[in-house]
């Protein structure tokens, strides 16, 4: 038991339509070199998901990240500075933010946000960060990807405060109902990881039913929030497709229409070329 809890997940069939990991960390799932990159997409669209969003959450990791979007045409970025980070955040680390951010290949900024679980930087110096790259993503004109973690209330406000970007996404959206309607309301998109595959997660069950078409991703946030039922294993790219079928089954909709609208929102908000095969 102890060494199937270390192993991947198998790859799942292949989805009747070809997705986008809106949120991944190909770093943390032990990526080093273009051929290790290459081999885990190339995993992923063995299950249909064609494509990945490599994220970011200190600098060493958004170099990375930006350098391994330019090894494989099937894998973009994202950069920021994650909210757990933001003690020491100085306009040394701002300056090589924004030129990292900047990049073609970087289709938005995060993850940035609000974290109130872990206390490893001050709230106060979290809200200022946030205020930062969120004035960054207008400037860019690129989609602004939040971290949320216990505070809702807190990110909303902000974001109201600062008049958000025109594309705000959610990743691994953690609300209930009533947050997932104020998010849509206001316009913001929900990504949705593999916690809402978790037989516990009745909120975000409710959440993910309410939320219309465009205005939801699915992602893996991997290595970590791997689907139901191998929760607790390491996760790749390949899981959003266990995701995009659970979504699927919570919405009472056929996966193909499920897997269509992920991969048509997913176009849109990070502005990527659209791809219409399987």
């Amino acid at each position: 038991m102890g060494d199937e809890k270390r192993e991947l997940p198998p790859v799942p069939d292949r989805l009747p339509v070809s997705v986008v990991d809106a949120h991944t960390h190909l770093d943390a799932c032990g990526a080093v070199t273009a051929a290790d990159v290459t081999a885990m997409v190339d995993r992923a669209e063995r299950a249909g998901v064609a494509r990945v969003v490599t994220v970011a959450d200190d600098l060493a990791s958004a170099r990375w990240a930006t350098e391994a979007a330019g090894w494989d045409p099937r894998v973009w970025a994202a950069v920021a500075i994650h909210p757990t980070r933001t003690k020491e955040f100085g306009e040394a680390e701002k300056s090589e933010v924004e030129r990292l951010a900047a990049q073609d290949r970087v289709v938005a900024v995060g993850e940035t946000g609000l974290d109130y679980y872990w206390d490893y930087s001050p709230h106060d110096a979290q809200q200022e960060a946030f205020r930062w790259h969120i004035d960054l993503a207008k400037r860019l004109d690129k989609p602004l990807m939040i971290h949320d973690r216990e505070a809702h209330d807190d990110v909303l406000r902000i974001l109201a405060e600062e008049n958000a970007p025109n594309a705000v996404i959610f990743h691994c959206f953690s609300g209930d109902a009533e947050m997932a309607r104020k998010c849509v309301d206001a316009g913001y998109v929900l990504s949705f990881a593999g916690t809402v595959t978790f037989k516990n997660a009745k909120g975000l069950h409710e959440a993910a039913r309410l939320c219309p078409p465009g205005q939801y991703l699915v992602e893996t946030d991997a290595p970590f929030l791997t689907p139901h039922p191998f929760r607790g294993r390491p996760n790749e790219p390949f899981g959003a497709a266990y995701t995009v079928r659970h979504l699927a089954a919570l919405r009472g909709e056929a996966v193909h229409e499920v897997a269509e609208s992920v991969r048509t929102t997913a176009e849109r908000v990070y502005r990527l070329p659209s791809v219409t095969t399987g």
